[in-house]
Order: C-alpha cells, then structure tokens, then sequence
C-alpha cells in the first residue's frame, strides 16, 4: 500500500462543526502559506454553511473569500462540500443553477468538489457530477453514511459502483454523525476497494469518540484519502487530529510524508483563534466532549451545536437531551433518511417543535412536508403515512427526480437581480440565500451601515431558517 494522503478541514468542517462556522477570512489569512506548504491532498475551505454564514454573520463575501485562499494557496487543491441538487441552500434548483454554480466554484478557486445528497438518491447527483466535470474539477461523489434497517453494506457498495458510472473521480464515505465504527469501516472499504476502481476518500468525525480508529482501520484495509483537521479544532464533533494521524503513521508504509514542525506552526496560530471563538461564546465547550449518544441518535457534530442554539434562543437548554431522545423518532417516522444538511436540520427542527410544542407534530415546518412529500426526492425506507397525511393531507406524493419539474430559473434570478448584482456570483448568492444575500450586498460598499445579515435567529424562525450547513 501507498502512503496515506490528508484532507485538511481546518478552514470549513472544523469551526463549522465546533463554533457553528464562524472563523473569519482575517482568521484564516496568517496561516494560509504555512499550510500551503504541508503537502496536503487538499485543503476543505469553501462550501457547507461556510457560503450561508459568511453573509449571515460575518459581513463577508463568501465568493471573495475564496479568491482570498486561492490567491493565498496556489500549490494544494481547494475543496468544497456541494449539496447536488440543493447546490448550498436548502431547496432544489433547476440544472441551469447547479450549472452556473458549478462553473463559477471552478473559476474563483475550487479543484475538487465533493458532491452528496442528503437522500442517497443519485438522481439529485446526476447535474452536479456533470458540470463539476465538464468545466474542469474533479468530482468527488459522497455516500451519506448512516445506519438503519435499509443501510448495509451492500448497499453502501452498490451505491459507490453507480456513482462511479456516472463520472466521480474518487468516492467519498461521508461519515459525519461518526456511525462508522473501526471494524465495519475495515469492512466497507475492503469491499469497496475490490468493486470501484477509483480512490476512496473516508470522512469521519469524533463525536462518539472513535474517529481516531476509524481512520486507523480504514486505512489499514486501503484507504486513500481520510478527513482530518489540525488539533486547535479537531477531535469532540469535529473531525481526528491532523498531527495524531501523521505521528502515527510516521515511519510506516503508510506514512503521510507530512511535516510535523509545519503542522504545529499552523496549529499555533489556530489555538489562539479557537481561544477567541470561546471567549466570544461561539465555541460551546459541549461540543468538544465525547457523547456516545451520538451512536443512539445519530446526530452529527454540527447538528448538535445547531440544536444547542436554537433551544439557546427558545431558552429551552434543559430540554436538550429531550430532543436527542426524539431525533431518532422523528427520523423513522420520515423513512429514515441520513441526517446531513438539509435532512440534519428539517428532522432537527422538527424534533425541537415536537418537544418544545409538548405534542409530536402540533406544528409541522414547510420543510418537513416538502421531505414527506418527495420534494427532496426518494426517501430510504417507508414512511409513517399517519404523519404524511397529518403534513401533506391528500397531496400526490413526487416520485420522478424532483428537478424535472423545475423550468430553468437562472434567467428569472439574474432579472430579480438586477440593480443590486455586479456580477454572475452575485446573482448566485442571492438564488441561493435571497434575504440574506440582499442585505449584505446593499451594504458592502457602506462601512457605516455594512452589519452582519443577522446575529442569530429568533425563536419563530426557528422553523424555517437553518443557522448552518451541519453536515
């Protein structure tokens, strides 16, 4: 076996796991050459909630920001999480969108664009695989990790064959609840090892405390690439230290090739940014401890600090493990669908109402129903239809790929957009987060008024909007 290559996630997965991603580019810029240097595989930095909190919280334009870090970065690979059909928002686009976004991702900076679909449905990665590869990136296609009474591996493995048909470049094990165990990711990856023919790229997270092993194992059985991020933000709900796995391999057929003295220049720069992401309260120190509750309700990293801030806002902090308890109900009920961004937040969401309303499904959000009605295309397994019809009443349920029933929509959001959009990228933000892009372009070019889109959420729009990408 080869030596193992590192994925870093030190500038997107890392604080949007622990401080729900709010590191800022002036974070980042002091230690963009040092890791520069590292000889990573890539470096994740752009996509997930990274786009949506940029403009919320931060003032910043996420399209420059990339610019920013590839001008910074111009020897490793950048790379993007990219929700398929759902681009980064939270609902379905024509393929025009996908396209345009595709393209633009390509030409401000991105090489690898990690494609999923919260649904394991391929239909919704049909456009994505496509474009990312038609204008020039690699395509890396996600399986959405998870366990029920329908996920196996065999199903796991059939399902990285199809995506391998249709164009990815590497497959993914999106593992971000930290359901992998050590054992069965050995398994999985011998497996797929023998079936595709293009590398296998593992992402876990350490929440239930054996991300650590899990790599160790998947890398014993050949795997090719794993998720890491540098120690200042690694380990609890984000992803296993850089530097642990780099020691640990060193001097092994394995072996990384990575400097450790390079590793811990860029670690001291980010200990100091993690101290400051506590002291502002944006790093809740609970999402730094193992809790192998995580292996009972399947809830990934960032949901759960997205979950802490919305009972937070509702000043319902008592009711948290309530809501992990009801997490696991209300995913069944849905047909078991993974919990990564936008499945993680509807069934969150709904979960909080159900508690915090005092009777299951008094209030359903819009987003449930769209999931129960098929908008977000095929669920896993059946469906509690009691629930259905209680969210849906007698409406005929989607069953073709939910993107065929959308017109093409680019040309409609570039008129929307004029007199505020400067550019393509402008236009895309607003497609995607059009309040949120609204404001934070009105603003950019006045100091005086330019404030984050938003400072958090209030209680009643806890149901419809979703603080970050918590995948």
């Amino acid at each position: 076996m080869s030596k193992l290559y590192i994925t870093d996630t030190i500038l997107r997965d890392a604080h949007q796991s622990q401080a729900a991603t709010r590191m800022k580019i002036e974070d980042m810029i002091p230690a963009l050459e040092t890791l520069d240097k590292v000889g990573y595989w890539s470096v994740e930095c752009w996509g997930g909630a990274t786009f949506d909190s940029c403009m919320r919280f931060l003032n910043e334009d996420p399209w420059e920001r990339l610019r920013t870090i590839k001008k910074h970065m111009p020897n490793t690979k950048l790379q993007m999480l990219f929700r398929g059909q759902n681009i980064l928002g939270y609902k379905h686009y024509a393929d025009d969108v996908v396209e345009a976004f595709c393209k633009k991702s390509i030409e401000n900076g991105i090489d690898v664009v990690r494609v999923f679909d919260a649904l394991n449905d391929p239909r919704n990665l049909e456009a994505a695989i496509k474009y990312v590869k038609h204008y020039g990136g690699m395509c890396e296609a996600a399986i959405s990790y998870t366990t029920s009474p329908v996920h196996n591996e065999d199903y796991f493995v059939k399902l990285a064959c199809e995506l391998e048909k249709m164009g990815a470049d590497t497959i993914c094990i999106k593992d971000m609840a930290n359901l992998l165990l050590p054992y069965d990711a050995y398994s999985l990856v011998k497996k797929l090892k023998e079936n595709v023919k293009v590398p296998i790229h593992l992402h876990t997270h350490n929440t239930a405390g054996t991300g650590d092993m899990t790599n160790l194992m998947a890398c014993q059985a050949g795997v090719d690439i794993v998720d890491c991020a540098l120690s200042p933000m690694a380990n609890g709900t984000s992803n296993p230290s850089t530097e642990s796995m780099v020691a640990t391999l060193k001097g092994t057929e394995r072996d990384t090739g990575l400097d450790l003295e390079i590793l811990s220049d860029a670690a001291k720069h980010f200990r100091g940014i993690a101290n400051e992401l506590k002291a502002r309260g944006d790093l809740d120190p609970k999402v730094l401890n193992v809790d192998a509750n995580t292996l009972l309700y399947q809830v990934p990293g960032g949901m759960l600090s997205n979950l802490i801030s919305q009972l937070k806002q509702n000043n319902a902090e008592d009711k948290y493990y309530d809501v992990l308890a009801e997490v696991p109900k209300v995913r069944k009920d849905f047909g078991y669908p993974p919990l990564v961004t936008p499945t993680s937040q509807i069934v969150g969401t709904q979960a909080v109402l159900n508690v915090l309303a005092g009777e299951r499904y008094k209030m359903i959000t819009k987003e449930s129903k769209g999931l129960l009605k098929g908008e977000y295309g095929q669920l896993p397994a059946e469906v509690n239809e009691e629930v259905r019809k209680k969210a849906i009443g007698d409406e005929e349920v989607i069953t073709c790929r939910p993107a065929d029933l959308l017109q093409p929509e680019l040309e409609k959001y570039t008129k929307e957009a004029e007199g505020l959009a400067k550019c393509e990228e402008d236009v895309l933000s607003l497609a995607l987060f059009p309040q949120v892009a609204k404001t934070f372009l009105e603003n950019r070019n006045n100091p005086k008024k330019a404030e984050p889109a938003a400072k958090s959420a209030s209680s009643d729009e806890v149901r419809t909007i979703y603080v970050q990408d918590l995948s």
